[in-house]
């Protein structure tokens, strides 16, 4: 029986030991996966330790740029985005990927959200809009509006992962029009679900709407879009497909959506 785990500091909220234990269940798989608080300086030892007893980690805040420099390896889409969320441990050594990355970009798949050649607006700068813009820009997207309170200390590192980026202000965003617009911020979680980080006008100017948010189902954000009658999606179908492309990373096996669906709609009874 292989083990699995997360890495972070405070992991007390975390729907990962629920997501892989469905994914166990409906797969027949053998496996445990155990939730490892980890503080900044206890990192050197928890990753020389790690090897000898997991097959593979998973990587949450704040420790997804603590752990790469413990690494044998790093993939080309992690090296872009500059965070590991999921860690491999193979004879050969420790190898780092992003599966936010792959969860977004199936998520879009699924809900037939297709990016190539459009513009696109991703509203924040954080860890998970940088998975976001990279995945957009790699799928071809024409334009890329990633909006920021304050664009002048925005990240460089964004403009590296897209050429066709520019960093924008909220105030600019209002006469902005484009296909699909994300929402990478925490404004609308829970509980604080009565606000939204844009005016539903901003919406209107838009085919879709996808929210990183799954706590509630349905955000402001999300329910100003479907006012305005264009497609809504939450970020559930996001973390778990994040989950199962984690596994599959482990596994070395392929699962199809139809799984993702299954946990998702577990889990929606849990939340």
């Amino acid at each position: 029986m292989d083990k699995f785990g997360l890495i972070g500091g405070k992991l007390g909220h975390s729907l990962s030991p629920a997501i892989h234990k469905l994914f166990f269940q409906y797969t027949g798989k053998e496996g445990t996966y155990d939730l490892l608080e980890t503080e900044l300086d206890a990192i050197p030892a928890r990753m020389e330790a790690l090897p000898k007893e997991f097959a593979g980690v998973n990587v949450t805040i704040p420790h997804k740029l603590h752990v790469m420099p413990f690494l044998d390896g790093i993939a080309d889409e992690a090296k872009a985005i500059g965070a590991v969320n999921t860690i491999k441990f193979t004879q050969q050594g420790a190898f780092g990927y992003n599966t936010d990355y792959f969860g977004f970009g199936r998520m879009l798949e699924y809900n037939e959200i297709f990016v190539k050649d459009q513009v696109c607006v991703v509203l924040g700068s954080g860890g998970a809009a940088r998975a976001v813009v990279k995945y957009i820009s790699d799928a071809g997207a024409s334009k890329i509006y990633l909006v920021t309170r304050d664009p002048e200390t925005c990240d460089s590192d964004f403009k590296k992962m897209a050429s066709c980026l520019d960093v924008i202000s909220y105030e600019e965003l209002a006469v902005i029009k484009g296909y699909c617009l994300v929402n990478c911020t925490p404004v609308g979680m829970f509980p604080k679900v009565d606000a939204s980080p844009i005016p539903a006008t901003v919406n209107a100017h838009f085919e879709a709407s996808v929210d990183a948010i799954y706590n509630p189902a349905e955000t402001k954000f999300l329910a100003q879009a479907k006012a305005c009658n264009k497609k809504a999606v939450n970020g559930l179908f996001m973390l778990v497909a994040q989950a199962v492309a984690a596994q599959e990373i482990w596994q070395d096996e392929k699962y199809d959506s139809e799984l993702i669906v299954k946990i998702m709609h577990d889990l929606e009874q849990s939340i």
